[in-house]
């Protein structure tokens, strides 16, 4: 299992289409095996499922994520969390213990959609549904 998550300063990056960087976990049986930070290369939003589809990745954590870019990682077989806060490495370390806190409806009011003008809490745009929906 790979598991990716936006970084920033050892914290999740809360906009996964502005994401520099992201922290790649290697995980066997259930342990942590192997660690890095990956830059994205100025790829954003729906480039970054492919980059993390190249990458071997199967789980996703992040913050705010938009329709777009939750279909596409959807489309690439991604499970997703979004709406998580805090220290990445705690992230990967909860999740592995089943005791990860994650927000499926969390609202990224903080972008605007290509002029939409409204937050993924809304669910108008895909944010909702099973493609549009984080895990939970």
């Amino acid at each position: 299992m790979k598991i990716a998550v936006t970084y920033e300063n050892g914290n999740v990056f809360q906009h996964f289409g502005h994401t520099e960087q992201f922290k790649l976990f290697d995980v066997e049986n259930g342990n942590i095996v192997r660690e890095q930070i990956v830059d994205t290369n100025g790829q954003g939003h729906g480039a970054l499922a492919g980059f993390l589809s190249e990458s071997g990745v199967d789980t996703l954590i992040c913050g705010g994520i938009g329709g777009g870019a939750k279909n596409a990682l959807a489309d690439a077989g991604i499970k997703l969390f979004c709406g998580v806060m805090g220290k990445a490495d705690d992230a990967v370390k909860s999740y592995l213990k089943g005791s990860l806190e994650f927000n499926p409806d969390f609202h990224c009011e903080h972008h605007e959609h290509h002029g939409e003008g409204h937050s993924c809490g809304e669910n108008k745009h895909g944010c909702s549904g099973n493609s549009g929906k984080c895990n939970g």
